[in-house]
């Protein structure tokens, strides 16, 4: 198969998809598949089996999972544009807004519409080191609405609360960031029929505490008398995804470089954005193994570099490498800098059977601009 190309293992899929009901059924939650992580709507008839809907960040997204996704549709967004609001309101289950002027704005629409109204708030309490880019409880955030900043004057409005705060973290982090929450909101909570813990929850990790997790969420069902909600991105796909590329070139500048056919800014910008090192299968730290290289992207940005790793043998021009954690936010997020094709879709159902989902031209670069 030309690479690069993106592989869904539909097994490990399944694997995760299993712990995840698991966790729903024995905690009386219902789990959302959070599209902005992962959005292949052609795998969503099996999602749906086991996920109670998804949640969106936008219109576009709450389109494709009112479209292909059987279940609920919740959206949230920093701001709405009233054009938004007219066209969410027939499709949405939920619509959660992240200040007390948006709610003021909206709610009444939303209220003559049926829908479920929620305000997402900021419990101001950060429990990720190194990635400010994505807490969202950093200082000056911009996301959900801190207790200062709270008017009781649209309690009538709400259905329910939401907070985001997690990034790939244990329950432990979720604990603590609950106990913040209700110190800051447990008197509005009272008045909710629902809560929305958000993503971020690493839960089909090995070592993820689910037994903590449950707890939580049977506590909180119990205290407040309210449906719990998760939205998980990443747990949901996590290791069922691979990127595969070849190897197109080698030569020394100091250090041994090797040009692969995929693209970090292109096809795994999470790599810069982040910043982090994707796990390589068969690849080692560097010097771990005898040979190391750099590993590049073909575009003209200077940066467009993957990250270090050793291998047992030289790398030669043709060689297969295959990037592991390759289902969450990627496909979402590749571009077309430098006019680069975008990766195939392809999925090894459990049976065996490997097939395209979808394949981009010169005609899908062209259509973007």
């Amino acid at each position: 198969m030309q690479t690069p190309y993106f592989l869904i293992d539909e097994k490990k899929l399944l694997e995760n998809l299993g712990i995840l009901r698991d966790v729903a059924t024995r905690a009386g939650c219902k789990i959302l598949l959070a599209q902005k992580a992962y959005s292949i709507y052609q795998t969503y008839p099996l999602l749906a089996k086991y996920l109670a809907g998804t949640t969106a960040s936008g219109l576009f997204e709450a389109k494709l999972g009112r479209e292909y996704f059987p279940g609920e549709v919740h959206v949230f967004s920093p701001a709405y544009r009233a054009e938004e609001i007219t066209q969410l309101l027939p499709i949405c289950d939920h619509i959660l807004f992240n200040t007390p002027g948006q709610v003021k704005k909206y709610a009444s629409m939303c209220q003559k519409a049926g829908v479920s109204i929620g305000l997402r708030v900021n419990p101001e309490c950060s429990t990720q080191s190194g990635h400010t880019i994505y807490d969202p409880c950093a200082p000056f955030s911009r996301l959900g609405t801190t207790i200062a900043n709270f008017e009781d004057s649209i309690l009538p409005y709400l259905n329910g609360l939401h907070f985001h705060t997690l990034c790939e973290q244990n329950s432990d982090d979720l604990e603590t960031t609950v106990h913040a929450f209700l110190q800051k909101f447990g008197k509005y909570a009272a008045k909710m029929q629902w809560l929305n813990l958000g993503g971020g929850h690493h839960i089909t990790r090995d070592d993820y505490d689910r037994a903590r997790l449950i707890r939580i969420i049977q506590e909180l069902s119990e205290q407040f008398n309210a449906q719990i909600y998760l939205e998980p991105g990443e747990a949901i796909v996590y290791y069922a995804g691979t990127l595969h590329t070849r190897v197109l070139d080698t030569f020394q500048n100091g250090v041994n470089l090797a040009i692969l056919d995929t693209s970090a800014a292109c096809h795994m910008p999470d790599v810069l954005e982040m910043p982090y090192r994707p796990p390589l299968r068969n690849g080692a730290l560097p010097h771990e193994k005898p040979y190391t290289y750099r590993l590049c992207g073909p575009t003209c940005l200077a940066g467009d570099i993957i990250g270090e790793y050793s291998f047992d043998a030289p790398l030669r021009e043709g060689d297969e490498l295959i990037f592991e954690d390759m289902a969450l936010y990627t496909m979402v997020k590749t571009n077309t800098f430098n006019g680069m094709p975008l990766p195939s879709i392809c999925i090894e159902h459990i049976d065996g059977r490997m097939e395209t989902l979808r394949t981009f031209s010169y005609e899908d670069f062209r259509a973007r601009l």
